[in-house]
Order: structure tokens, then C-alpha cells, then sequence
């Protein structure tokens, strides 16, 4: 290799690639682009390899008493969700704003500020449309969230591009750490926020996920109690056949948070428990949800 040759070159031509294709794609109608992302999800389903261990591991933990063959349904409709929201990230980033607002409904926006009082978490847990939610929401309410940037600058400028195109979003990078977030939600911007993804042990607690200790970040407690916040959750829903994304948002929580931080952490995943119930296929499974382990516990994935 020459000294100045960019090692990462090839990489950057395959995202720039990839988005061409999302580009292309976006101008077809909405049911066509979910008959294509589900195609492409079922001929990823097949393909053995490590994501598809660690989705039906998941699938396996979550649901023991589930069929066999019922599970395998689960992890082959969980690979076509997850392509149909990939591929539909072009609408998210150059559709009109008319459109947008025609594939992704809100069912009760009154809620959307709970009691109008106090400051706003909106708990947004990983579902497949959850950047969908989040773009919808932004064109309503200028709000705030916490931003990783992307290993790649191209999907890393895209991504900023689809969550700032209507209204000025504010976007916390993960490094700023948590004055700037309190900051900001006491300031009174809602703050849609993804505390169910394992982070590491740093600032978890283990808690049960379908009866499953598994290392849940326990931020949204904190946040709630030093910012004096109500927390309203709000789900997504990737409608079948293309019919675009439903957002609904909960009733706020009452008496949160406890002051028992376990206890806290813990009903945060009950409740994302109970809406995985409702569609079990959309939630983001390809994550290594039980990867950390309590000391002395061998890997689940293993």
C-alpha cells in the first residue's frame, strides 16, 4: 500500500453506494419499498452466521415457552423489519415534509407534553421505527436527544441531516456528558431519550428483561429526579404493507421516580417488556441485549 493511501476508501465508496440506493428507492411508494425490504430481510434470515445466533438467542431468552416454529417466524420478520426501516431511512431524509407527515401519524399528540407542568423525558425504547417516530416528532416540537456519531462520515451526515431537517433539533453528543443534558431538559425542550440498549456495566444496574438479569443503564431515574421531569414514553409501530409508522405516546408516570433506583430501572423494562408483547418482531433483537454479565456468569451468546 502507498503511505498516503486511504485504508478506509473503499468503505466510504460502499456507504456513498448505499445511500445512492436509498436514494433511488425513497421515489418509490411506500408498500413497494416495504415488499423490497422485506425480501431482502427473508434472504438475510436464511444466512447463518453471527447476528442471526444472536437474534434467536434473544428471541430464545425473552420467549421459553414460545414454539419452536413460532420463534423462527419471529426472527425472520424481525430481519424484514429491520431492512424495511433501513431502506426507508431515504424517505426520512429526502421526502417532502407533506409526505412525511401523510406515512407517519401521531395517534394522540395532545399527550405528548403529559401534564404541561413540568419538563419532558420522552422514553423512546429500540424499536425499528424509532427514527421514524423521532423525525416525526421533530417536525411538531423542537426537542433534544443524545447523539453517537457514526464510525463513517457519510452515514454519520446523513443520519444528523434526516433528524434536523425541520426544526432545529438539538443534538447531545455522548461525550458531553450530563450537565449539558440536564441542562438542556430543564430548559423545557423534550428530550427523547433510549436508555435499553447494554452500554457496559458503567452507570447500570442488573435488572430483569423477560426474567433475564441484564445491565440496563439507570439514567432516566437519575434524570427524572434531578430535573424534576415527568417521563412519557412513546413507541413507534411499523405499520404492515407499507402503510407507513404509527407513534403513540403513554400516560406519564406516576410517583417516578421512586427513590429506589432498582426498582426504577426495573419498571422501565417492564413497560418495554409490555409493548415487545404487542409486536415482538420490531424490537431491535440484533442487539447483544444480555451481552454484559454479572460477575461469574459465562456469555449467553457463546
Amino acid at each position: 500500500m502507498k503511505p498516503d493511501a486511504n485504508p478506509y476508501r473503499p468503505a466510504l465508496w460502499g456507504m456513498w453506494l448505499s445511500v445512492g440506493l436509498l436514494w433511488l428507492l425513497h421515489w418509490l411508494p411506500l408498500p413497494l419499498q416495504a415488499a423490497f425490504g422485506n425480501a431482502v430481510g427473508w434472504l438475510l434470515a436464511l444466512k447463518p452466521g453471527r447476528r442471526r445466533k444472536v437474534v434467536a438467542t434473544n428471541l430464545r431468552l425473552c420467549f421459553p415457552d414460545a414454539p419452536p416454529a413460532v420463534r423462527r417466524r419471529w426472527l425472520r420478520q424481525t430481519y424484514q423489519a429491520s431492512m424495511r426501516a433501513v431502506f426507508e431511512h431515504g424517505v426520512l431524509w429526502w421526502a417532502s415534509e407533506r409526505r412525511l407527515r401523510r406515512l407517519l401519524h401521531i395517534d394522540n399528540p395532545e399527550a405528548a407534553l403529559g401534564d404541561g407542568k413540568r419538563p419532558v423525558i420522552w422514553l423512546a425504547p429500540h424499536f425499528v421505527g424509532l427514527d421514524m417516530g423521532g423525525a416525526r416528532l421533530a417536525m411538531d416540537w423542537s426537542a433534544a436527544s443524545m447523539y453517537a456519531p457514526a464510525k463513517d462520515p457519510v452515514s454519520d451526515h446523513f443520519m444528523l441531516r434526516g433528524r434536523t431537517r425541520f426544526r432545529d433539533a438539538l443534538l447531545i453528543a455522548r461525550h458531553e456528558g450530563i450537565k449539558r443534558t440536564l441542562s438542556v431538559i430543564k430548559s423545557g425542550l423534550p428530550f427523547y431519550y433510549l436508555p435499553d440498549q447494554d452500554h457496559g456495566r458503567h452507570n447500570a444496574v442488573f435488572v430483569p428483561f423477560f426474567g433475564t438479569p441484564a445491565a440496563t443503564v439507570s439514567a432516566l431515574p437519575r434524570l427524572a429526579r434531578l430535573t424534576g421531569a415527568q417521563v412519557v414514553p412513546v413507541v413507534t409501530r411499523q405499520l404492515p404493507r407499507g402503510r407507513g409508522y404509527a407513534v403513540r405516546f403513554y400516560p406519564p408516570w406516576d410517583d417516578y421516580p421512586s427513590g429506589d433506583l432498582d426498582a426504577d430501572v426495573a419498571r422501565m423494562n417492564r413497560f418495554i417488556e409490555d409493548r415487545i408483547r404487542e409486536m415482538p418482531p420490531q424490537y431491535l433483537w440484533l442487539h447483544r441485549r444480555f451481552k454484559t454479565r454479572p460477575a461469574g456468569e459465562a456469555s449467553l451468546y457463546e
